[in-house]
């Protein structure tokens, strides 16, 4: 398999998607609520996208809107564009909505469950296999992992500050993690008493 797993930072990112459909629409909605800057070229503009700030443009445009873009997205039913647009864009990100295979950016399947964000990738294989295995993933994930994974953050932002050897601070991670009592706040909900008892344990390594 050729492609490796990516988180690309797309805050102020500039996007150019052709086409205004569903699948370009959903592709726009995920990109601006990740802060990108976002101009789709077609007929209309849901006005979903207009309140986030999508910018419509004429598919007259195309060649301007590569030069403005970071990535391009192709998601039209019109091949010949989608064909053009793709080789203008040869030295773009370019994500092929119709033909993923032949750009050099995938947009997997993703979800969030609190603070974390999940993607599935199937290597074009099956969709809908994509779709079952969020399914399946979304099930067996619980509130006290999400709160597990502020309370790590929380405890490996402290240990910063008086252990300075990673190891170390790897280890005692794992201890806070195995901690019974801490659990047991955790399995109460109770944050603001777990994050109190990192505390204590931290002061005491001073």
């Amino acid at each position: 398999m050729d492609w490796t797993s990516i988180y690309l930072k797309t805050s102020n990112l500039n996007v150019f998607i052709l086409g205004t459909g569903e699948v370009a629409t959903r592709r726009a909605n995920k990109f601006l609520d990740h802060g990108a800057n976002v101009k789709l070229a077609g007929d209309t503009l849901a006005n979903e996208l207009k309140d986030k700030g999508a910018i419509l443009c004429s598919t007259g445009e195309v060649d301007e809107l590569v030069l403005w873009s970071d990535l391009v997205v192709l998601a039209s039913g019109d091949k010949q564009l989608s064909d053009y647009v793709s080789e203008i864009a040869h030295d773009k990100l370019i994500n092929r909505a119709d033909l993923p295979q032949e750009g050099n950016v995938i947009v997997p399947t993703s979800f969030d469950i609190g603070d974390v964000e999940i993607s599935i990738f199937t290597n074009g294989k099956s969709p809908l296999m994509a779709r079952q295995l969020r399914k399946k993933i979304q099930s067996i994930i619980s509130d006290e992992d999400i709160l597990e994974i502020e309370l790590q953050d929380y405890a490996r932002l402290k240990l910063k500050d008086v252990i300075s050897n990673q190891k170390d601070r790897r280890d005692y991670l794992y201890e806070i993690f195995e901690n019974e009592e801490i659990n047991e706040y955790i399995s109460a909900g109770k944050i603001d008493e777990a994050k109190n008892y990192i505390d204590n344990l931290i002061r005491g390594l001073v």
